[in-house]
């Protein structure tokens, strides 16, 4: 019996753990709670980024949530200054390209080079956003959004002003001509609408033109400029003419960038100049049809000033690991094509330039060909000088476009900015 009672409590104590080990393996754990992550962009550049964030969370729905702020970009940096000094950056902070070397410099970014070097494609990434992530040989941020600009025509006023539609201009002086007589079909119709009172959106533009001429616009270190030059000058005269003939819409002095697409859009301009994100927003209609073609010179060349925005990891985030989850996830094939490709964006990865969206459109094939000779200007003080609406710039290429050409003194104010 004494077996028996000491085989009944071993059976029960067996039984005891087998029903415990039991409930603990049917027993469903807790969900860990879903990863939220805050992301910031600038407005230039939502809607990219929206569409990525969105479908990002979709795919994660459950797991991570990136709750995207989009920033007005004339306010961006200072907005992301005073986060930095409050320490309270988001995990993700994504950034106009020529302002990556400032991010690198002042440790806004965490050093991400081992997590890029993993990356099959990584020597794909677009090359001018990678240079401005670069910091003491170590990579901060990975392209996020590249824009190239060039000149849009609209290809139904070509043909009610009599031009071939199929023959868009090759230099400056050819264009001014061309919108000319787009402007003289009357109704409301202009031959250019002109963003006259952005400056970054006149960096954006007018730079190539210089640049197509083998100028440089500014010098090797960035802390001085060659807008005097002859060949700037030339530049600034051309538009200066369009202006003073009422060639270039009344509304264009005060443009500010924020209505530009939707005054091409609206069928009333012949040219307009604008980056490749355009393609992307701006919708055709029996108004509008969309050509493109190389920014150039005066009298020829071409360039093309290769903006964006790159994004990286703010180094105060703890969520690293699920931010560059989301960081490589964007730069992924499928990503790059159903995401950006198919909506007429250009791809981050030179590899995917070439895609079945791309070769479809030959406009898209002309942005492509165009990056290969483009340039990202560098200076540190680029956005004082160039981009804030007080700034130097500004005030000189007014000047030398609506005003009495190019002034001495307004450009050594502007080279005095570079200089800091």
């Amino acid at each position: 019996m004494k077996k028996i009672s000491n085989l009944r409590r071993v059976t029960a104590s067996s039984l005891a753990v087998l029903l415990v080990g039991g409930l603990m393996a049917t027993t469903p754990a807790k969900a860990a709670d879903p990863i939220t992550l805050t992301m910031w962009t600038r407005s230039v550049t939502a809607v990219q980024s929206q569409d990525m964030v969105n479908a990002y969370n979709l795919a994660n729905k459950g797991k991570v949530e990136i709750k995207l702020t989009v920033v007005p970009f004339a306010e961006y940096l200072a907005k992301v200054s005073a986060a930095a000094a409050a320490n309270n950056l988001p995990d993700i902070l994504a950034a106009n390209v020529i302002d990556g070397p400032n991010y690198t410099r002042s440790g806004l970014w965490l050093n991400i080079d081992s997590r890029i070097k993993k990356l099959p494609y990584r020597g794909e990434l677009a090359a001018g956003h990678m240079a401005s992530a670069l910091y003491n040989r170590r990579y901060y941020a990975v392209p996020h959004v590249v824009d190239a600009s060039s000149i849009y025509y609209n290809k139904v006023l070509f043909e009610k002003a009599g031009l071939d539609p199929n023959k868009p201009p090759t230099s400056l002086n050819e264009m001014a001509s061309m919108a000319a007589k787009i402007s003289a079909l009357g109704d409301g119709v202009n031959g250019l609408y002109f963003p006259g009172n952005c400056g970054g959106c006149l960096a954006f533009t007018l730079f190539p033109s210089i640049w197509a001429q083998g100028q440089r616009v500014l010098n090797i270190n960035g802390n001085g400029s060659y807008l005097g030059t002859a060949k700037a000058k030339a530049v600034f005269n051309v538009y200066n003419k369009m202006w003073k003939a009422g060639t270039m819409a009344a509304g264009s002095k005060n443009e500010a960038g924020a209505t530009q697409n939707a005054v091409f859009e609206s069928g009333k301009a012949g040219f307009a100049l604008l980056g490749s994100k355009a393609l992307g927003t701006i919708k055709e209609s029996d108004k509008l049809k969309i050509g493109l073609v190389a920014l150039s010179g005066p009298d020829g060349g071409t360039s093309t000033f290769v903006g964006g925005d790159t994004i990286g990891i703010s180094a105060t985030s703890k969520n690293a690991d699920a931010a560059w989850n989301f960081l490589q996830w964007t730069l992924e094939e499928k990503q790059q094509i159903d995401i950006y490709a198919s909506k007429n964006f250009m791809t981050s990865r030179r590899d995917l330039a070439n895609n079945k969206f791309a070769l479809a459109d030959p406009r898209m094939v002309l942005l492509n060909k165009l990056l290969a000779t483009g340039q990202s200007p560098y200076a540190n003080r680029f956005f004082q000088t160039f981009n804030d609406a007080n700034g130097p710039w500004i005030l000189f290429v007014r000047e030398a476009i609506f005003g009495n050409g190019v002034s001495p003194q307004l450009l050594a104010k502007l080279n005095a900015s570079l200089a800091g």
